[in-house]
């Protein structure tokens, strides 16, 4: 279950509360303001990830070993997509769950990403064979280092 999605509301009531019983109105058309500030700042940091990622090709990153390194279990799709600033490219059927996506830089490695009720659960770093007879070698973020092969 998302405790977020009771927890959040309680809180906010739990303020409004607080606001009336130390100061009356104007206690809760300040908790009130207070709120729509973060709803602003908070819309205003989503807009400007999505104008980013609007303006590069889906499923292009600069790095994948750089994202790869830059990555951490549990945080927000939102924040991969300011890491990446581009849209993975999407693996899964729509609102399907666990989601995969996939950002590929332009030396052919790869980071595939699992995300599980919108925050990141696992991802995959691939790296091509090097032409000077290199091995196909793979990093794992969420799942401590394990190798894989080629897909």
């Amino acid at each position: 279950m998302n405790w977020r999605r009771i927890l959040v509301p309680v809180a906010g009531a739990a303020l409004l509360v607080a606001a009336w019983r130390a100061y009356g109105w104007p206690g809760v058309a300040v908790a009130i303001t207070g709120g729509v500030m973060w709803a602003l700042l908070h819309v205003t940091r989503v807009m400007h990830v999505l104008k980013q990622a609007a303006d590069r090709p889906v499923g292009h990153v600069g790095s994948a070993v750089m994202l790869n390194a830059k990555l951490r279990a549990g945080v927000p799709l939102l924040h991969v997509l300011a890491l990446t600033r581009a849209l993975g490219e999407q693996l899964t059927p729509k609102d399907e769950q666990p989601e995969v996506f996939r950002w590929t830089d332009p030396g052919g490695s790869h980071v595939t990403a699992e995300f599980r009720n919108g925050r990141l659960a696992s991802w995959q770093l691939w790296r091509p064979a090097e032409a000077g007879g290199g091995d196909l070698r793979g990093e794992s973020g969420a799942s401590g280092g394990a190798s894989t092969t080629a897909d």
